[in-house]
């Protein structure tokens, strides 16, 4: 059972979460989900110059940082999770993306 983040930092790891994991998707949020061998958790949030400008990308990340919190103790193994904003999510809030989040996470197995 995880009990922090740890951040995805390199490239290499985001592209093999892009290539090797299962995709999930919403108007608001992607998630790219990868089995690993590291013992921990960890997640990726990407954010593009399509959802705004740096204040609006800042706050989408905090908004999916904060929704995903809520579900880390509930994720069972080691996994590489990474989180792409979309054009909606700024408009969100992390109560709302929550729910899209325990429902990707649920697709993909990591949540029981």
């Amino acid at each position: 059972m995880a009990s922090t983040i740890t951040s995805l930092n390199r490239n290499i790891d985001f592209r093999r979460a892009y290539s090797r994991g299962k995709v999930y998707s919403n108007p608001a949020l992607v998630t790219y989900v990868a089995r690993t061998r590291a013992g921990i958790c960890r997640v990726g949030i990407t954010t593009s110059k399509k959802i705004g400008n740096a204040v609006e990308r800042n706050r989408s990340r905090r908004v999916i940082r904060a929704a995903f919190r809520t579900a880390l103790p509930q994720v069972e193994g080691s996994w590489d999770i990474v989180f792409v904003a979309r054009s909606k999510t700024k408009y969100l809030k992390s109560t709302q993306l929550e729910t899209i989040i325990f429902n990707h996470l649920k697709q993909a197995g990591v949540i029981h």
